[in-house]
């Protein structure tokens, strides 16, 4: 197992440590439940630094982005992040990622931990423009600060005004004494904040001073199951349950990042597929009773015949109810839809919402 720069850090603060995409991760330090309503209420920090960072750059770095991802990465500016995924050849999809375009003909590729070398070989393949690729995944450390009280609770640590800095656009300036540090205003909780791209050589210090600047906002250290049940409450996808190989971009309601205004890998089969539309569909569905669903229970119709599967589900700590995503055939996708998820002998019933579940 890997460690990040922090393992040491959080063992000492009495993180509950689990393996995860070969990393040694702290999935929870006082309780899943307590975490969640600090990120939703106030703020908290996450140590993601199992991300992978990859550096695309030169003349062609452009023209290799394109061809890789299904977003269009044209329409960025220098300081501007967008969200996209990387379709295979075969209708699925290789990774979700956020791509940053530093300066021109340089462009930072964000990418999930257990994906880091499936998408450099992947990416690596589609370079015919003779684009240079560095993988910086081993060198940098990535936090995220993450809540409503974040921009207050750390500007102190910036001379740049945080609050300025809009939903998707970073800068890379001074932050917690560190000089050339990203400043990203992207998240994945729906509750605001901000991530922090630094070497690992930074990140204790960085780490340190963002508890000291936000303990009178009542900071906490969150570990990954906060980010998880924070994460669905919003809808958003993660890779290798709600996205994966064999789930393409329109089924799984990613068609808001699948531009074709360009050609790119598998790009015609997947605009055949959205003219035609899905055969099934990613939905969002609350349980009307008690019960929690969880990945891999089927979902199933009035008569009990199995229908779809779930994908990723929890009890909302927000909601205090069952929530979930799952695949199930189009007729059972429109919103209101009533079906049922198997837990254990009970067909307990759900309803298919619209996202966010967290409002």
């Amino acid at each position: 197992m890997k460690n990040t720069a922090l393992t040491e850090t959080h063992k000492a603060l009495g993180a509950k440590l689990v393996p995860f995409a070969g990393y040694n991760m702290p999935v929870q330090y006082e309780g899943v439940n307590a975490e969640h309503e600090t990120v939703r209420n106030n703020v908290g920090v996450f140590d993601v630094s199992h991300m992978g960072e990859f550096l695309i750059e030169g003349e062609y770095a452009l023209d290799l982005i394109q061809k890789v991802s299904s977003n269009d990465a044209s329409k960025l500016t220098i300081g501007k992040a967008q969200y996209s995924c990387m379709p295979n050849d075969d209708g699925g999809i290789v990774d979700d990622l956020i791509i940053y375009k530093i300066k021109d003909d340089a462009y930072l590729l964000v990418v999930n931990a257990s994906n880091i070398e499936k998408d450099w070989n992947w990416i690596r393949s589609k370079n015919d423009f003779g684009a240079t690729m560095r993988d910086l995944s081993e060198d940098y450390s990535l936090l995220a600060i993450q809540g409503p009280k974040a921009i207050e609770a750390m500007q102190s640590l910036t001379s740049h005004d945080l609050s300025a800095i809009k939903f998707y656009n970073f800068i890379v300036g001074d932050f917690a004494g560190i000089e050339h540090v990203i400043i990203s205003a992207t998240g994945y909780t729906g509750s605001g904040g901000f991530e922090i791209y630094c070497k690992n050589s930074e990140v204790k210090q960085v780490w340190d001073k963002v508890l000291e600047a936000g303990a009178d906002f009542g900071i906490k250290p969150i570990g990954l199951a906060a980010r998880d049940t924070l994460r669905l409450e919003m809808g958003y996808c993660l890779y290798g349950n709600d996205i994966d190989d064999t789930t393409s971009p329109i089924e799984a309601g990613l068609g808001w990042i699948t531009k074709f205004t360009k050609d790119f890998t598998n790009s015609e089969a997947l605009k055949a597929e959205k003219e035609k539309g899905p055969k099934r569909k990613l939905i969002a569905f609350q349980l009307e009773e008690r019960g929690i669903p969880r990945q891999g229970y089927n979902i199933v119709d009035g008569q009990g015949k199995t229908i779809g599967v779930v994908t990723s589900g929890t009890m909302s700590p927000s909601l205090g109810k069952g929530i979930g995503l799952g695949y199930v055939p189009t007729i059972f996708a429109d919103v209101n839809s009533k079906i049922n998820i198997q837990i254990r002998k009970n067909a307990v019933p759900a309803t298919v919402v619209k996202l966010p579940f967290y409002k």
